[in-house]
């Protein structure tokens, strides 16, 4: 395609993301179709509205392959371990591209059997989880899906980053309508976007992070010097630990300290790990029997009378599925830089 400016037009429809997001991944030595697939996911986060694990990845995915601490044509390998269980190892590529191929395992595999599970080692970032959960939940599968980090989170009761801000996500498909999407981090905001408010200058609240002596901070460069706080205390760093579990320990992958800074160590591997749980729910049931129960389901919290009326209740995944069908229809407006840096790995092609 050709370059798009910011002077041609002030949005972009989704053709036009995925052709730039392709194109720029190319340029980076990507081949065509890996590079389709890390576009594919970078940019339904950026329509969901998750910008920090959108298109934006440009910087720190390009930075990396640059150097050479990210493969750009790794050798994916899927080992068959057990009629229901895979093994992925991505031989260090990018890692939507590795979560890409681990997804299409368990799907391939839960479609044989009812139940697929992919344990992925030698990946790196994968973006958010929600996107994947959305293509699983289309193609009729629910999913439990995770992933391991760099160490940004104390252990409760200790005084430095022992464990990372491991990712995990849901799915729930619902035939003829809307999933149920959940996905969350184990900290209460995602490092993003506190180095986001340090760029615009901006405080943060207080119950984000602490600082690296371990109290509370409303500075953005002295949490990104100390700590990121878990959701729940105590219960949040447990589920941190477990999704490292799996998405590390598990998969043998690095895990806890053992998993590499991709900002300290840019140029080395940072052997990150993924699981994905995929159940075929046609195994369950006819997808009209899935739809009636799911959309009862749905009723009864929306039914609930909201405390604020100007706030109805919802449900996970709502947010991000109305900013994506409304990004799908009036387009979205990328960051000037992102849009830069996109079209200068683009020029590469």
């Amino acid at each position: 395609m050709n370059s798009i400016t910011a002077e041609k037009t002030a949005t972009f429809s989704e053709a036009e993301l995925m052709a730039l997001g392709t194109k720029a991944f190319t340029g980076l030595g990507l081949e065509q179709n890996d590079a389709r697939d890390v576009a594919r996911i970078l940019v339904t986060a950026d329509l969901f509205g998750l910008s920090t694990h959108g298109l934006s990845r440009i910087e720190s995915y390009g930075e990396r392959l640059e150097v050479k601490g990210i493969k750009a044509r790794p050798r994916i390998t899927v080992e068959q371990v057990a009629p229901a269980l895979v093994r992925v190892d991505g031989d260090n590529g990018v890692g939507p591209l590795v979560g890409m191929r681990a997804l299409e395992a368990a799907m391939a595999t839960a479609k044989q059997t009812g139940v697929g599970v992919a344990f992925a080692r030698g990946s790196n970032h994968f973006g958010p989880v929600s996107p994947y959960s959305l293509i699983a939940a289309e193609a009729g599968f629910a999913s439990i899906i995770g992933s391991n980090a760099t160490t940004t989170i104390a252990p409760w009761g200790g005084s430095d980053a022992r464990l990372g801000n491991s990712p995990v996500g849901f799915g729930v498909p619902n035939p003829g309508g809307r999933p149920f999407l959940l996905d969350m981090a184990i900290s209460v905001v995602a490092r993003a976007k506190i180095r986001n408010a340090l760029k615009r200058g901006e405080a943060i609240p207080d119950t984000w992070a602490t600082d690296k002596t371990g109290r509370a901070t409303t500075d953005p460069a002295a949490a990104l010097d100390g700590f990121l706080l878990p959701i729940g205390g105590h219960k949040g760093y447990g589920l941190a630990l477990i999704v490292d579990m799996f998405a590390g320990l598990l998969s043998g992958a690095a895990y806890l300290t053992h998993v590499k800074s991709w900002v300290d160590a840019p140029d080395e591997p940072q052997n990150l790990g993924h699981f994905f749980i995929l159940i075929d729910t046609r195994h369950l049931g006819s997808t009209a029997w899935l739809a009636e129960r799911i959309n009862d389901f749905a009723a009864i919290l929306h039914d609930s009378p909201p405390a604020d009326a100007t706030r109805p209740v919802l449900v996970p995944g709502e947010i991000e599925l109305d900013n994506l069908a409304r990004h799908r229809r009036d387009g979205l407006a990328l960051d000037p830089a992102v849009l830069a840096l996109l079209e200068q790995h683009a020029a590469k092609a």
